[in-house]
């Protein structure tokens, strides 16, 4: 059977993947363009995306503001025709203002999660901007989906699930991942579903859910189609890419790491995540970091508390400097061996999908 497209709207993706956000500076408008090339839709991350840019440490937000417009120039500039997204922290202290760049640039999609978008339907008004919350569980795509009708009258243009295997911040507490009592991704997902049937029946208006988090292959991507799931998310194969942005150094952190070298970390911005385990977070143990800069990036970090600057360890992490940096990754990172084109794991994912469908 053939992988069917994903359609937002007036939006049709050739092929079901979305790639994952991954910040800071791993999922630009290289990787970006390359996916929505390639069929899929390529997503920007907004985290700190002004890392690069000269008045970056002086002027946090405009340069943040200043790079997300210029990478999504960019990567319409590198794909004309294709379909891109931006992903956006709810949680990052000027969420607001990233969105309304973004919409500006008139980007295809905004993709929303470390927290509920309850105001994302005013901010993209008038626009043509599509809008996606990320949930981890029925509750929330129902508290978000009833806030958004409420206030709004709007629903969700798609809508991501994204499991506990996912990289990077997780929506599930510490003692949910560390007894193994999150729900599997199927489960999840099978849950959502219900709670958008009755909504597209109401505004006679399909809600795509698509799934993500520990998604690794083709076979993985049947079998969610096969439940139900309009497409996937899938971030961690992209770094082994060759136009993923992200330094070679964090590229082969991914190939080198063995199974077990993937593990929960807590995150200053107080939610768990998933990690490569390095020198840099075993050297948390031993003393707590001096933070000489605070960014002001998430809305609840408290500098005098944390242990160190996360925006500091994944900007040293996507230069290359993995040993005093942090590296997000998902469960399966593991299982990469080697770097290929976004055009050839892109081919592979579908054969391999349609052969299982």
């Amino acid at each position: 059977m053939k992988l069917p497209p994903l359609k937002i709207g007036e939006l049709t993706a050739k092929l079901p993947i979305i790639q994952g956000g991954m910040g800071v500076g791993v999922s630009l408008s290289s990787l970006a363009s390359a996916v929505a090339n390639a069929g899929g839709i390529g997503v920007i991350s907004g985290v700190q995306i002004g890392y690069k840019e000269k008045d970056f440490e002086e002027n946090t937000l405009n340069a943040n503001i200043r790079a997300l417009k210029k990478e999504i120039k960019r990567a319409r500039e590198l794909s004309p025709n294709g379909i891109l997204g931006v992903n956006i922290m709810v949680a990052a202290t000027h969420y607001k203002d990233l969105v309304l760049a973004a919409v500006k640039e008139k980007i295809d999609l905004i993709i929303c999660g470390a927290g509920l978008p309850t105001d994302l339907p005013k901010l993209v008004k008038g626009s043509t901007t599509k809008i996606a919350p990320i949930v981890s569980s029925g509750k929330a795509a129902s508290v978000i989906t009833r806030m958004w009708k409420k206030k709004f009258n709007y629903i969700p243009d798609l809508i991501v699930v994204e499991g506990s295997n996912a990289g990077g911040h997780l929506g599930f507490s510490a003692e949910e991942l560390e007894n193994s009592k999150a729900k599997d991704l199927h489960s999840i997902v099978k849950e959502v579903l219900s709670v958008v049937k009755p909504l597209e029946e109401e505004y006679n208006k399909p809600i795509p859910v698509v799934a993500g988090g520990g998604i690794y292959d083709g076979k993985d991507i049947a079998e969610l189609i096969k439940i139900g799931a309009a497409g996937v998310q899938m971030a961690t194969r992209f770094v082994a890419t060759e136009e993923c942005d992200a330094h070679i150094n964090f590229k082969k952190a991914y190939i080198d790491a063995a199974e077990e070298d993937i593990i929960i970390i807590k995150s200053p911005v107080g939610m768990p995540g998933r990690a490569i385990n390095n020198s840099f977070i075993n050297s948390l143990n031993d003393s707590k970091s001096l933070i000489e800069k605070c960014y002001s990036c998430i809305k609840h970090c408290n500098p005098s508390q944390t242990p160190y600057c996360i925006s500091n360890a994944l900007i040293n992490a996507v230069n290359g400097d993995v040993d005093n940096g942090l590296i997000f990754a998902g469960t399966n990172a593991y299982k990469l061996d080697k770097i290929i084109t976004v055009k050839e794991l892109m081919t592979e994912l579908a054969k391999e999908a349609e052969a299982n469908l």
